[in-house]
């Protein structure tokens, strides 16, 4: 059943409490009033550019005949804007699935409100302000642009989203602004089984199950509700892998269909089962088993080897060198394994599951691996779109080499950042799985060298090299192919304000079996101060750190790197003829519990010449959040040491 607000011009009542066709009554939710609009800060966070003052939402069931429902979906927000960096917030856009008639969606009741001389003047959205697009087959999205918004305005909105589908949205109780206030209340024919699942730390009041007697579909309602109020906002803090997984959010698995109170479809699944399933489909099972379109072309390159791993990184080669991806992930081959061989190019699934063909062709103990790219994020309980990609995987001396040929710069052990999200799910001949741990277990270097000199003016030219190794090479490789020289260039010079490259090199771009190595002269005009006979510089020039990017209190996720990481520093700076040194920063070695890292710093003069080794070393790829104020003040310690002047005095 639709409920409808009533407004008066001086909105002297509130929001209608609505009542549900199975007697559930939600509370009213207050009229805007001019205390609202005069508000200019929200009082749990000065900082914050808007917030949501409510959200409600419901979702129930119409019956529209025998096995046949309709789910229903209705969401009010209203939101306050505060600051202009707010703005956006008063925008709103749906997405809902429109293959039949039955798909629809549409706003409603859509509104500004402003203070004018001490009255509340409501704006309403006219047909100028909705837009509509069709992103893909059988979707539509609807999106709306609220007039007169201001700072200090409040913008409301109600949307409806009517599915055949009944597999339940995800709901949130966090953003990443503030919400005073924010209910869920979910009405579920007895027919359907779901497992409901909340993830995130906001704590949720999660009110005990009703069953309601529905009049309209003239059956039994199981009847939730889920409430947080004063929700802090999420904070996108640096190193956050996919924020979605760690947002407060509400999650239904549809587990059993139900007729006359017997199980008419069950969708009762764990990892191994789904698993078996993709396995046992044609686009994946099969495709992994066909393997005459190859042999002419395998057999000779296999012929002569006599390892596992010789054989595994010939036919990783062969692949990678052979195919294009197309940009398509998945899991499912869409044209076939034959076909994209022969026209060289497919998605993921096609391109790696022909990999996996091929290792077991030659006799190796290979494997596809089911894996939760980072964009989707990591995988909280089992359902068919927990999994979004595959790779390869080969066993062989007592270890797991992870492989995926979708990239040209990929290497056994070092896979595409998409696929680095934990763990995956290797599936072995027999249609029998296990866990697969992605996590990289190579240490990726960054070695850079500097000689340099600095003149009486405090301008410094030299040269540098930097070698990168393992996933830092993966990286700059994977920018380097898209990103011409000069464009390179341009934007390093434009990061580095006041630096001059000359001669710029890259080396072993195409060979990933080498370092890549960048190589370059510089001159740069802004890393010193001169005052009076004084010259004041960092020795780390250009590549000392400026910002701590750890700037919460508290956190309450993990700290992802991606992977473990050593950056290596070697510098060489010869000072001006007439001047001396001063002062030279002390060294430094500071390092944190658990293992997590260390940084070592170290500076020297021999003769004329000031020379520096400094390392940091991070030595897990993910940090829990109980270390985060260690992390925090490691790194600001280390910023701190960093940006010490060397001081050169006239002679």
């Amino acid at each position: 059943m639709k409920h409808c607000a009533t407004f008066t011009v001086l909105l002297l009542i509130t929001i209608s409490a609505y009542s549900q066709d199975n007697g559930a009554v939600v509370p009213p939710i207050p009229a805007v009033s001019i205390a609202d609009l005069e508000e200019r800060i929200y009082a749990e966070d000065s900082s914050a550019q808007a917030a949501y003052l409510y959200i409600r939402g419901k979702t129930y069931y119409e019956n529209k005949g025998t096995y046949l429902w309709d789910m229903v979906t209705e969401v009010y927000k209203r939101i306050k804007i505060y600051k202009k960096d707010g703005f956006d917030y008063a925008d709103a856009s749906i997405r809902y699935y429109s293959g039949n008639s039955r798909g629809t969606g549409f706003f409603k009741e859509v509104a500004t409100y402003n203070l004018v001389n001490g009255v509340i003047e409501k704006t309403p959205l006219t047909s100028d302000g909705e837009f509509s697009s069709h992103p893909r087959d059988n979707y539509t999205e609807k999106k709306i642009k609220l007039p007169n918004v201001k700072e200090g305005s409040i913008v409301e909105y109600k949307y409806e989203i009517r599915t055949p589908h009944v597999g339940l949205r995800d709901w949130y109780f966090q953003y990443d602004i503030p919400v005073k206030d924010v209910r869920y209340d979910v009405s579920v024919p007895v027919y359907f089984s779901y497992n409901p699942y909340i993830i995130g730390y906001v704590p949720v009041e999660v009110a005990p199950q009703k069953l309601l007697f529905n009049n309209a579909n003239k059956s039994t309602d199981k009847y939730y509700t889920y409430s947080a109020k004063k929700v802090k906002a999420f904070k996108d803090e640096a190193y956050v892998s996919n924020k979605k997984n760690y947002i407060s959010t509400l999650s239904h698995q549809l587990t059993a269909m139900y007729s006359e109170g017997v199980v008419a479809k069950e969708f009762t699944l764990d990892w191994k089962k789904i698993a078996k399933s993709i396995y046992e489909d044609d686009r994946f099972g099969f495709e992994l088993r066909r393997t005459s379109y190859y042999n002419n072309e395998i057999n000779p390159l296999i012929g002569p080897l006599t390892t596992d791993i010789e054989k595994m990184n010939e036919i990783f080669t062969y692949v990678q060198n052979r195919m294009k991806w197309d940009e398509y992930g998945g899991y499912y081959c869409r044209d076939g394994v034959k076909k994209a061989y022969d026209i060289r190019k497919g998605n993921a699934a096609e391109i790696n599951l022909m990999l996996v063909s091929m290792l077991r062709h030659a006799n190796l103990d290979a494997s596809p691996v089911l894996v939760s790219t980072r964009s989707n994020g990591v995988p909280f309980f089992p359902t068919d779109s927990s999994y979004d990609y595959v790779i390869a995987a080969v066993k062989t001396g007592g270890k797991t080499i992870l492989l995926d040929a979708t990239s040209k710069f990929s290497q056994p052990d070092i896979l595409p950042l998409r696929a680095l999200n934990w763990e995956g799910m290797l599936i072995k001949k027999d249609g029998s799985s296990e866990i697969a741990d992605l996590t990289p277990k190579l240490v990726s270097r960054e070695n850079y060298s500097v000689v340099a000199e600095v003149a009486t003016d405090g301008i410094f030219k030299g040269k540098a090299k930097v070698q990168y190794v393992n996933h830092s090479a993966y990286v700059y490789r994977e920018v380097l192919a898209v990103v011409s020289s000069d464009k390179y260039v341009e934007a390093f010079e434009e990061e580095k304000n006041g630096i001059t490259i000359n001669a710029h090199k890259i080396n072993n771009l195409n060979d990933v079996s080498k370092p890549l190595i960048e190589e370059y002269d510089f001159s740069h005009t802004m890393v010193s101060d001169v005052i009076g006979d004084k010259i004041y510089f960092s020795p780390l020039l250009y590549f000392s750190v400026k910002e701590n990017l750890f700037k919460q209190e508290t956190r309450e996720y993990p700290v992802d790197f991606t992977y473990p990481k050593q950056e290596k520093y070697m510098f060489f700076i010869k000072i001006p003829s007439g001047y001396k040194v001063e002062f030279l920063p002390k060294a430094l070695t500071i390092t944190m519990e658990e293992n997590i890292g260390s940084f070592m710093y170290n500076l020297k003069q021999e003769g004329n010449t000031i020379q520096l080794v400094a390392t940091l070393d991070i030595n897990h790829h993910t940090v829990m959040p109980e270390y985060y104020q260690t992390l925090k003040d490691f790194f600001q310690k280390m910023i701190e040491k960093q940006n010490e002047k060397v001081i050169l005095t006239r002679i």
